[in-house]
């Protein structure tokens, strides 16, 4: 019996947009990332396919039109992606997910361990705004944390890693930021889509976050949880020496610039990226 979706995103637009809003990049011949105010969607798959194609993470509350639109530049009018692969499901990746969901009748996939926060059984823990960080994470109690519920139109990923219409990816857990976690990585080019297991723009500066500098920079403070998985994804991560990343904040990265900077942050995690204090630092170092 199929159950009703929920969409606890309508209606809470966040009031934050960075300099690279509604710009898009084709970071390789199969791949472009879209940002959406302060975060990045991807779009895999050959432009000349018009039903071949994934949709990797769903933006801000009330990003569906822009995100349609896009696709529709991309691969053509009407075209529609095979599935939606969510990272995790934090508001501002989960935004438009229901609307996409009504409009394409596609299924979604997801780790096992993020599945509460998809089908409407559990909230994430409140965000910390008393973290050391700037402004954002002062701003932190306005971000959503109720749980979409996407009834059965959300599946579990694959257990032996592959990711359903990307083929030659594979997904891995990248626990820390949320419970389930993952990124997505494809041997063949070295191509890695991060998710918010590290970003390239540092999300404690609103500085930064509006003028998108780009610094290689661990997951948002104010919503990690679990700052040793955190760690130990990083270190996952760069044993991969990826050859370019896309991230949920901040501008795709290449080459050395990447390498370099992904494993000072393994080397020097704690220094980096964990804060001095906050209500989820404890027993981290």
């Amino acid at each position: 019996m199929e159950r009703q979706m929920e969409d606890t995103m309508e209606g809470k637009w966040i009031p934050a947009t960075s300099v690279r809003s509604g710009v898009g990049q084709e970071v390789v011949p199969d791949m472009y990332c879209l940002t959406i105010q302060i975060v990045n969607v991807c779009f895999v798959g050959n432009p000349e396919q018009p039903n071949e194609w994934v949709l990797v993470d769903t933006g801000m509350p009330e990003s569906a039109d822009d995100i349609i639109s896009a696709a529709s530049r991309r691969f053509g009018p009407n075209s529609r992606p095979k599935a939606i692969v969510l990272t995790h499901g934090h508001f501002d990746h989960v935004g438009a997910v229901v609307d996409l969901v009504k409009e394409w009748d596609v299924p979604v996939y997801a780790h096992e361990r993020e599945m509460p926060y998809l089908t409407g059984k559990a909230s994430y823990p409140q965000p910390d705004p008393t973290v050391e960080g700037g402004f954002v994470a002062k701003l932190s109690p306005l971000f959503p944390i109720e749980p979409v519920d996407l009834g059965n139109h959300v599946k579990e990923l694959p257990a032996d890693g592959s990711v359903p219409g990307m083929s030659g990816w594979r997904w891995i857990h990248t626990p820390g930021h949320t419970p389930g976690h993952i990124s997505l990585f494809r041997e063949s080019d070295r191509s890695l889509i991060v998710g918010d297991a590290f970003v390239t723009v540092r999300q404690d500066s609103l500085y930064k976050v509006v003028m998108q500098e780009q610094e290689i920079s661990g997951p948002p403070r104010y919503l990690t949880t679990d700052w040793q998985a955190a760690r130990e994804s990083v270190q996952r991560l760069e044993a991969l020496n990826p050859a370019l990343a896309v991230t949920g904040h901040g501008m795709p990265i290449f080459g050395e610039t990447l390498q370099r900077g992904l494993k000072k942050l393994a080397n020097e995690f704690n220094r980096i990226a964990i804060p001095d204090y906050g209500r989820y630092v404890d027993g981290s170092h």
